[in-house]
């Protein structure tokens, strides 16, 4: 009998972050509240992105433009850390924000503690920081999806690699 499988995963897609942040700084440079007021984003790494302006006020508006920007590129604000802001050389602020990548064990844990506690005809099995849910039917797999997506886990989740093995 062929067992269906999907993986739970939480990922961001960099380029689109990158995307995102170009996009940013084009409107930030144009604005006329945040025009001169050395305002920039940045990615450092893969891990996170850090965001830095004059003061507290313009970080805000530079945040609010950056959100703006993620969502209409389909990245999710549930996959964003944000870190406390901190003062910065020459009177400025700057923020880092991490970004969600891969499932934490604990999240992980409730979501195979939900699907064994539904009573579904599915396994689940955390595997490094994915979820990877299998079993017979694929309607039943559905269901899990279902059960899921209605549960908020507070990070953001795809539901990938749905396969017959």
């Amino acid at each position: 009998m062929p067992e269906n499988t999907f993986d739970i995963v939480s990922r961001v897609d960099l380029q689109e972050v990158n995307n995102a942040i170009q996009q940013t700084m084009k409107e930030v440079r144009q604005r006329f509240d945040l025009k001169n007021s050395k305002s920039e984003v940045w990615l450092e790494g893969k891990e996170k992105l850090v965001l830095a302006s004059a003061d507290e006020f313009k970080l805000k508006a530079v945040n609010e433009v950056l959100q703006q920007k993620l969502v209409k590129r389909g990245v999710p604000l549930k996959a964003l850390n944000y870190g406390k802001v901190e003062p910065a050389a020459g009177s400025s602020v700057r923020q880092e924000v991490a970004f969600q990548q891969g499932i934490p064990i604990e999240k992980a844990r409730e979501m195979v503690k939900l699907i064994k506690q539904s009573k579904l005809k599915v396994q689940a099995s955390i595997q490094g920081d994915m979820v990877r849910v299998s079993g017979r039917d694929r309607d039943t797999l559905q269901d899990a999806i279902r059960l899921l997506k209605e549960q908020d886990f507070g990070i953001d989740m795809q539901f990938a690699n749905y396969r017959t093995v």
